[in-house]
């Protein structure tokens, strides 16, 4: 099937060493005044700017992603036709994260500043895997994990290919829908909306990001979403907590009515009266969303 700009709109998925010098007490202020270059482009451990890094993946496509802060690491996986920066940043989750854990912002590629190849065999499980490369860049063991709608269909590849790799795992706009036909018609009924607020919040995501739309195609064409992963996952096997944030009128039921069933630490947060992207984009995302994620991650931080 052929995506025109219209369909990819409609699909948005809103859906991170010291050495001993010379006992000369001159020559020590010397090299204290004048750093070496390599020192002088590192950040701080407590850094409160976003620094930038770039990594080359297996298949050749550079991937961006940045740090800030400092303390147990949060890896944060941004949605279709976002950014790191605008899906976490912007409006005030990181910010408010950087108080007590470290920060990994990830561009999915073919979105931010990483590549945007124009063919979907570039796609797919190259997303969860970019993941877990920018973690073993960071020399990260163990990380928290939090993904915005396509972000979130990635967290799940990554609960399914190494769940040893995270703590605690948090889906915003998302969760892992049921694929039991029985079960699924004991879903309750989600509260269709709309959110007026809906088409105003996705105006403004439009107009602050530059869009690559042969990209988003391909990528749209062979999304996360769409992986095998999300079926296969045994639910009763993860052991880490996981948290499931989603508005109102973002089919909250449907998509966490099996991680309810089967999860054995699970909570779900519905933000009342929003919807996909009204519940994230800067100027209309709830202190509920900042507040509760940042709780669920602080309680179970080591």
């Amino acid at each position: 099937m052929t995506l025109n700009a219209k369909t990819l709109l409609g699909l948005v998925l809103l859906c991170s060493a010291c050495t001993t010098g010379s006992c000369n007490p001159k020559k020590n202020e010397d090299a204290a005044q004048k750093p070496k270059p390599e020192e002088q482009v590192k950040p701080k451990p407590d850094s409160t700017e976003l620094t930038s890094h770039y990594l080359t993946a297996k298949d050749g496509v550079k991937i961006h992603y940045q740090t800030i802060g400092k303390g147990t690491p949060v890896l944060l996986l941004h949605g279709y036709y976002a950014t790191g920066k605008d899906n976490f940043y912007d409006n005030g989750i990181v910010p408010a994260l950087i108080k007590t854990n470290k920060v990994i912002l990830v561009d999915h590629r073919g979105h931010g500043k990483s590549d945007k190849p124009h063919d979907a065999a570039s796609y797919g499980e190259h997303l969860w895997q970019d993941a877990l490369m920018v973690l073993d860049d960071q020399n990260v063991k163990k990380s928290h994990v939090h993904g915005y709608s396509m972000g979130g269909s990635v967290t799940t590849q990554l609960l399914y290919h190494h769940p040893e790799r995270f703590i605690t795992a948090a889906y915003g706009g998302s969760g892992i829908g049921e694929y039991n036909a029985t079960e699924e018609k004991k879903i309750p009924a989600d509260d269709p909306g709309p959110d007026p607020q809906e088409v105003e919040a996705k105006a403004v995501l439009m107009s602050v990001i530059k869009h690559d739309m042969a990209a988003m195609k391909a990528c749209g064409s062979n999304a996360p979403w769409s992986g095998p992963e999300h079926e296969k996952i045994d639910l009763t096997k993860v052991s880490i907590p996981v948290l499931a944030i989603n508005g109102q009128y973002d089919s909250p039921n449907a998509k966490t009515y099996r991680m309810n069933r089967d999860l054995k630490d699970f909570k779900s947060v519905v933000l009342k009266g929003k919807s996909h992207l009204s519940a994230v984009t800067q100027g209309f995302i709830p202190k509920e969303y900042v507040s509760e994620l940042v709780a669920f991650i602080t309680k179970n931080n080591p």
